[in-house]
């Protein structure tokens, strides 16, 4: 799938758009002059939930049509991004569980595409809360997930911004990128820029900014977001693995 930078520049503080109350607060930022948004899922009062198929067995793709389909049964799609890298049948690449069935398994395999890069790892919520493991890890703790979503490489880990090779400080790779991490047991936050930057930079944000100790690249190019609350509903690309949040 789709050298060292200046010290972030950041905004003084983030200013929530969304009534404290929400489950899902969503707010601009910006990170090495770029713009990224940040949306903070609390999981003591909404229920996060990864997406795939619908009832036939057919992937949503967008989240439209996710929308659509959660409307029939009478729920209003309050956040999305997409979850995950994917196959061209639109099939999680790596571990994918939603409501506690692991529907693809854990994936070892290594090579030079960015899923791969190591160390790789997994986003869950289990009855611990909200972490992220490595895949190394993931395989030998064996926890038992509501949901999980695999991808790589992982961008923070035990405190410190990770090495393979993609993550150099001087690659010139940009890309628009989405990630994922968990401040608290009681939290995740997906990150999503609005222009493109290295994987460095986005790195850095994670762990400078937000003061992550673990933090997940989702994936780069397709990444979307559904945040009606700041005018956000994209469809750039279709999508296979999506991350949301449903009342």
């Amino acid at each position: 799938m789709r050298g060292a930078r200046a010290a972030l520049m950041v905004m003084p503080a983030l200013v929530f758009t969304a009534a404290g109350a929400q489950a899902v607060e969503c707010v601009k930022d910006v990170s090495n002059g770029a713009p990224v948004m940040v949306c903070r899922v609390h999981l003591e009062r909404e229920k996060l939930q990864m997406f795939w198929r619908d009832d036939a067995g057919q992937p949503f793709q967008n989240f439209g049509v996710l929308r659509d389909a959660l409307a029939k049964k009478g729920k209003t799609l309050e956040f999305a991004m997409n979850g995950g890298m994917y196959k061209p049948d639109f099939s999680p690449v790596g571990l994918f569980v939603s409501d506690g069935r692991e529907l693809v398994p854990l994936n070892r395999h290594r090579s030079s595409g960015n899923f791969s890069q190591q160390p790789n790892g997994v986003f869950l919520v289990d009855a611990q809360g909200a972490r992220l493991l490595t895949t190394d890890d993931y395989s030998q703790q064996k926890p038992q997930p509501l949901l999980a979503t695999q991808s790589g490489p992982m961008l923070v880990h035990q405190g410190a911004i990770t090495t393979s090779e993609v993550m150099q400080p001087q690659s010139q790779s940009r890309r628009v990128r989405n990630g994922v991490c968990a401040p608290s047991p009681g939290e995740a936050v997906f990150v999503i820029t609005e222009t493109a930057v290295t994987f460095y930079e986005f790195a850095q944000y994670f762990l400078e900014r937000l003061h992550c100790g673990e933090a997940l690249y989702l994936d780069g190019s397709i990444s979307s977001v559904y945040a009606p609350q700041l005018g956000r509903v994209d469809h750039w690309f279709n999508m296979g693995p999506i991350v949301g949040v449903a009342r």
